[in-house]
């Protein structure tokens, strides 16, 4: 998430009541996830066991739960609760509206047609000559291109999957990024794309999902890509241009695969993949899978 102005480091202190280590006047951009962080983004730990990797990440503003050493030409934020806080400093900059006040700052480009049954949230933009079917629901804050095909009962922008365990109970991280929609896609129907958590969620140009299709927050997935009915893709996953999953594929968050790739139908993906074809609980590879296969029905 990008903030609307730069701030400085003692302002957003103040906001959240920390300590910091740093110029009062360090300059902030934004906030982000580990996964997506650029110069001048805050990122938060709370963990001795990811110290070092919020530490030298790109991210130039590091809100931890202990005072430690920083590293040259970065800032801390110290703060007892990084998760509650990094919640604070988000809902501060990006207001939540949760479909609780009417439509506002919406562009709808020309020949573009919504069926009356659509519900459209704040800050969208829809470009031109796209299609939204009945009982779409399009979140805040969501960019959708030229010539996209929204079908019957699909979400766009629902809250990430992304809770701590606080007091017995699951605590949110409030999602404030938003869905972006590139020109040419068509999306089926009862398909769920959640919002980034900081960030975007990405389909890229071209690409052409199938029905009931769930992406997590902040995945981004490439131009003219081919993903058949029921695959999951989890958070934070990066998918390359014209990469085929065939149904009910499963991957898990964090993970890349390569342009070109297929991903055969209920393969488990839980590592990056190099192009490829893959198969099976691990995403073997395919060629390997058959000769295998081959030798076992081969014993006596």
């Amino acid at each position: 998430m990008r903030f609307h102005s730069p701030q400085k480091l003692k302002t957003i202190a103040d906001l959240i009541g920390s300590e910091f280590v740093g110029p009062e006047d360090f300059e902030i951009l934004g906030t982000n996830e580990i996964h997506m962080v650029k110069p001048g983004d805050i990122v938060f730990v709370n963990h001795p066991k990811y110290y070092d990797k919020a530490l030298n990440s790109a991210a130039t503003i590091i809100l931890i739960d202990k005072k430690v050493e920083c590293p040259e030409g970065k800032a801390l934020l110290v703060s007892d609760d990084p998760f509650r806080d990094f919640n604070k400093i988000n809902t501060h900059f990006t207001r939540i509206y949760n479909f609780t006040e009417e439509l506002h700052d919406v562009e709808i480009g020309e020949g573009t047609r919504i069926h009356p049954s659509a519900v459209i949230g704040n800050n969208v933009k829809i470009g031109k000559n796209s299609l939204i079917f009945p009982n779409v629901v399009i979140g805040d804050r969501i960019e959708i291109g030229d010539n996209v095909i929204i079908q019957a009962g699909t979400v766009l922008g629902g809250d990430a999957f992304y809770y701590r365990k606080l007091n017995g109970n699951f605590d949110r991280l409030i999602s404030v990024g938003n869905v972006i929609i590139e020109n040419n896609v068509e999306i089926g129907n009862n398909c769920t794309i959640d919002r980034g958590v900081t960030d975007s969620t990405v389909i890229g140009e071209g690409s052409v999902l199938d029905n009931q299709i769930q992406i997590g927050h902040d995945t981004v997935i490439g131009k003219k890509c081919l993903i058949a009915s029921q695959v999951g893709i989890a958070g934070c996953c990066v998918i390359g241009d014209e990469v085929t999953l065939w149904g009910q594929v499963g991957i898990a968050s964090g993970n890349k695969i390569e342009s070109g790739s297929v991903i055969l139908g209920k393969t488990g993906v839980n590592r990056d993949l190099k192009k490829g074809t893959y198969i099976g609980m691990f995403a073997e590879d395919f060629k390997g899978y058959l000769k295998k296969e081959v030798k076992l029905r081969n014993l006596k």
